[in-house]
């Protein structure tokens, strides 16, 4: 069983408006929790703002380690580089 993500490239309507906010804000990359989320809109607005949250303001409650960890599942799941 795969999990089905948004590919940012084929991505149309508001999904490419938000994979467009999604680049100037992370520099240029679609994190892959962002591709998962994405295929609800909604629930790619939540996640988006708890990735912010969690992963890059100043005083994150998770540590460096932690969200390297969270990263590397996460890429594994959508099949991106570890």
């Amino acid at each position: 069983m795969r999990i089905q993500t948004i590919v940012p490239e084929q991505a149309g309507g508001l999904r490419r408006l938000a994979i467009a906010m999604a680049k100037w804000r992370y520099g240029g990359v679609v994190p892959g929790i962002f591709r998962v989320a994405l295929v609800d809109l909604q629930l790619g607005v939540l996640l988006d703002r708890l990735y912010a949250h969690l992963h890059l303001r100043r005083r994150s409650p998770l540590s460096r380690l932690q969200r390297e960890m969270l990263a590397t599942v996460v890429n594994g799941k959508v099949g991106g580089a570890p």
